[in-house]
C-alpha cells in the first residue's frame, strides 16, 4: 500500500481514522495529527475513513459525504498529507471509481462472502483487506482468499473481526489471529 509493507518480517503497520469523513477539513487535520503521532513513533500509517456507512442501525443516521465528495476528500489526504489511503466498498459498481483514489479497497465484515464484491474489489489492481465476519470461522476466509487469487489479486489483508457471545456481544478470538 503505497510506501507502507505489511506481512511477515515487515515492521507493525497501524491502520486508523475516523469511522466515517465528516468533514473535509476535521479529515484533513485528523490525517495529519495521526501521521505526526505515528512518525514520531516511527509506525507505518496507513490512513482509514469510510465515505458511506450504509450498515448503520437507524434509517436516520449519519452515513458520510457520499463517495463523490468522500473520494475527493481521500484523494487530499493522499496528496496533502502523503500517507497511504484505505475506504470500504459496499456494492461492485463503486470498486472501480474507489481504485483510482485509493492504496486499499476495504470489504466490510458483513460483505466478506460476497463473491461480485470480492471480485469487483480484486480487478482494481489495488489491495484488498477482507475483513472477517463476525460469523464466520476463520478458516472459512480461505474462500475469500480464493476468490480474490481467481480474480488476480495476490496482494490482499485479513482483519481478524472476532466472534460473538450472544446478542450483540462481540468477543475477540486471538486463536484466529
Amino acid at each position: 500500500m503505497g510506501p507502507v509493507r505489511i506481512g511477515r518480517g515487515q515492521p507493525l503497520a497501524l491502520i486508523a481514522g475516523p469511522c466515517v469523513i465528516e468533514s473535509y477539513d476535521h479529515t484533513l487535520r485528523l490525517a495529519e495529527a495521526i501521521r505526526d503521532i505515528c512518525a514520531e513513533l516511527r509506525l507505518p500509517l496507513v490512513f482509514k475513513a469510510s465515505f458511506d456507512k450504509a450498515n448503520r442501525s437507524s434509517l436516520d443516521s449519519d452515513r458520510g459525504p457520499g463517495m463523490q465528495n468522500g473520494l475527493t476528500i481521500l484523494a487530499a489526504v493522499r496528496k496533502q498529507i502523503d500517507v497511504p489511503v484505505l475506504t470500504d466498498i459496499h456494492i461492485p459498481a463503486q470498486a472501480a471509481p474507489v481504485g483510482e483514489v485509493v492504496d486499499c479497497v476495504q470489504i466490510p465484515a458483513f460483505l466478506c462472502r460476497q463473491t461480485d464484491l470480492l471480485v469487483a474489489a480484486a480487478e482494481t489492481g489495488r489491495c484488498v483487506n477482507v475483513k472477517k465476519g463476525q460469523f464466520m470461522a476463520p478458516g472459512e476466509m480461505g474462500n475469500a482468499c480464493a476468490k480474490l487469487n481467481g480474480s488476480g489479486c495476490g496482494n490482499y489483508l485479513l482483519t481478524e473481526r472476532g466472534t460473538f457471545f450472544g446478542y450483540n456481544r462481540l468477543v475477540n478470538d486471538m486463536t484466529a489471529i
